[in-house]
């Protein structure tokens, strides 16, 4: 097992590995070079400099998100947490039939991604903010493969390794959006959390069941009272069918990021959709969130405060022409 990481320390950013309660920078490159690299080239990489470089204490780090993601889709992949958020966000009961037809799945902000140990304000205008607990597969290089069209057999060996993600929603901006069938878009654009490294895939490799799922737990809790645990084998599909499928008349590539989609009970908005009321209340500022998977570690974050703003911009009536109007000359 190896677990990679980008942390700040005195001052400056640097990557490395993370062994034994401590920091190993890299001699040279950063996470991406390592994705680059492929795992099995990680891997030597990770016994070489392991204790043989300056070690840097983790205690005294500030861990940063595991990698600068190229791209970031996110599934969803748990059938109950479909039951539960669209009782909540539609209104209505059930999984619809498209669900189980093939994984669905956005493409969400790279550039908005946060680490552990970040304050995450609450955006503009948003009243309902909620996590959501997934695990993300990291996707590397594999010599020879071009990463399209990929068979599940295939994209396995895309996934390099795995780390935690926090999808941060704005569930009344994602109901309002979500109305014009399009998105969401500003109800997940703000943040979202990885970390707090990238466990290498095969350290899982044995826990894999036949089927290709792994059984490791997830559990999120809110100010230290735990609101839901899962497991991640309650996906409908195994990582590599979701990889292989993202790779359909496609391309993925190292430094992909893919969410499994929100485990069941991960969020609050698939409580307020069982209970038929919103409790658990929505995050308000100062809650902390700590989420945990099994074999991959923790991120916690604390909610900060909601920047006040008026951001929507109401369309204007326009007259529907299909031949522009003359101009006039004003002389």
């Amino acid at each position: 097992m190896v677990k990679i990481a980008r942390w700040n320390y005195d001052g400056g950013t640097q990557s490395g590995f993370v062994d034994g309660g401590n920091c190993y920078p890299l001699p040279s490159g950063g996470v991406q070079t390592l994705l680059d690299a492929g795992l099995e080239e990680t891997l030597g990489l990770a016994r070489q400099t392991i204790g043989s470089g300056l070690a840097v204490p983790l205690a005294e780090v500030q861990l940063l998100a595991p990698l600068v993601p190229a791209t970031i889709r996110d599934f969803v992949a748990f059938e109950e947490h479909v039951e539960g958020v669209r009782k909540s966000i539609d209104g209505v009961a059930g999984v619809v039939t498209e669900w189980y037809e093939a994984p669905t799945f956005y493409f969400t902000n790279p550039h908005t991604v946060t680490g552990t140990g970040e304050v995450i304000g609450i955006p503009a205008g948003c009243e309902d903010l909620d996590f959501e607990t997934e695990v993300a597969a990291v996707v590397g290089r594999v010599p020879g493969s071009d990463g399209r069209n990929l068979t599940a057999a295939e994209a396995h060996r895309h996934i390099f390794g795995y780390t935690v993600l926090n999808d941060w929603s704005a569930r009344d901006l994602q109901r309002r959006e979500m109305k014009v069938s399009l998105g969401p878009c500003k109800g997940k654009d703000f943040a979202n959390t990885l970390g707090p490294w990238i466990v290498t895939a095969d350290e899982f490799e044995g826990l894999h069941d036949a089927e290709g799922y792994l059984p490791i737990s997830m559990a999120v809790e809110v100010n230290k009272e735990t609101i839901g645990q899962d497991l991640l084998s309650n996906m409908g599909w195994p990582f590599a069918e979701l990889v292989a499928y993202a790779s359909q008349d496609s391309v993925v590539r190292p430094g992909d990021v893919l969410g499994s989609g929100t485990c069941g009970s991960g969020c609050l908005a698939e409580l307020w959709g069982r209970n038929g009321a919103k409790t658990p209340q929505p995050l308000k500022t100062g809650d902390v969130v700590r989420m945990t998977v099994e074999g991959i570690g923790s991120i916690e974050n604390t909610v900060g405060e909601r920047r006040e703003a008026v951001t929507r911009v109401p369309a204007r009536p326009r007259p529907r022409n299909r031949v522009a109007a003359a101009v006039t000359s004003g002389n």
